[in-house]
């Protein structure tokens, strides 16, 4: 599929921000950090706008933007759809909860069951997300039990440095958010292998034999491209990444996204206050380049169906 920078931005961001909505979410419900107005204040802004961002980014392909609310309409069939009303409703529980970490100082009673209702709608919407690609049945790629997996690890990879860096930089202790840190990005990581070895070694969903229809007469083969040029379909659904360069950018994946942030934080947790802040301050938009890399051959290196009466043996 053609990979479409206003959809990974979007998803990119809007998972960063989702990641660590969850976060201080079930933290600040469980009492494990504390409830000071001036973090809580900056914790939420940031996880807020990271989402703000990523759902107005999300806009940005549509022909015709201001159109976007229809989508809502079709919760009952559309994961989209539920994606859309989900991230709205996220707001309302998220800004209680919000309200009675900064003003009041308080987690428990309302403002609890705020905050698991935050926790809980932000991991629906980022599954919503997932399955927006994970239901389409002819893109195996995003067919995978491996997808909704990897949105959710992706989203804790990359929300979990920023609550490190927010705990840094208000002097909070640090052990906890840098265990979770550690553990979401070799979570995610884990969980990309996997998707990669079985796209990799996934045995072919359907043949042009299949496609057309006429197995009963032997197999199939195109004789002639139905089209002397590209047209939509080819541009949009038959993008193709060539294996060497998947390769490269797979390890760029590996070291911007996983190994360098790991390597970051734990550096970090051994520094004073303001050099792990410089530390961190590295670690995020390295931990940025590789979700964006990884989200973007998550695009690429999906084959539409439609591509076997286009010239592909298999899909």
């Amino acid at each position: 599929m053609h990979p479409a920078a206003s959809v990974i931005l979007f998803t990119v961001t809007s998972g960063m921000g989702y990641g660590l909505l969850i976060l201080l979410a079930l933290l600040g419900v469980t009492g494990a950090l504390p409830l000071a107005a001036g973090f809580g204040l900056v914790g939420f802004g940031v996880a807020l706008a990271l989402i703000t961002a990523g759902l107005l980014a999300s806009t940005f392909h549509l022909g015709h933007p201001e159109r976007a609310w229809r989508a809502l309409s079709q919760w009952r069939t559309s994961w989209l759809s539920r994606e859309g009303m989900l991230s709205i409703a996220t707001y309302a529980p998220a800004l209680v909860f919000a309200a009675g970490w900064v003003l009041a100082g308080r987690g428990d009673g309302l403002f609890a069951l705020a905050g698991w209702a935050t926790a809980l709608l932000a991991v629906a919407t980022v599954l919503c997300t997932a399955m927006i690609y994970a239901s389409l049945k002819p893109i195996p790629q995003w067919r995978n039990r491996w997808v909704p997996a990897g949105y959710l690890a992706m989203a804790l990879a990359t929300g979990a440095p920023w609550l490190l860096m927010l705990v840094t930089a208000f002097g909070f202790e640090r052990s906890m958010a840098t265990a979770i840190a550690v553990l979401g990005l070799l979570l995610a990581a884990a969980v990309k292998l996997g998707y990669w070895r079985s796209i990799d070694s996934a045995a072919p969903l359907v043949t042009v034999t299949d496609a057309t229809g006429l197995g009963r007469y032997g197999e199939a083969r195109l004789l002639e491209r139905p089209h002397t040029e590209q047209n939509y379909l080819q541009k949009e659904m038959g993008f193709r990444v060539a294996r060497k360069h998947a390769g490269k950018l797979r390890m760029i994946v590996w070291l911007a996204g996983f190994a360098a942030p790991v390597l970051l934080v734990l550096l970090a947790s051994v520094l004073g206050r303001t050099t792990a802040l410089l530390v961190l301050a590295l670690a995020l938009p390295l931990n940025w380049l590789g979700a964006f890399v990884e989200r973007w051959l998550f695009f690429a290196q999906a084959r539409h169906t439609v591509n076997l009466y286009y010239g592909d043996a298999t899909v």
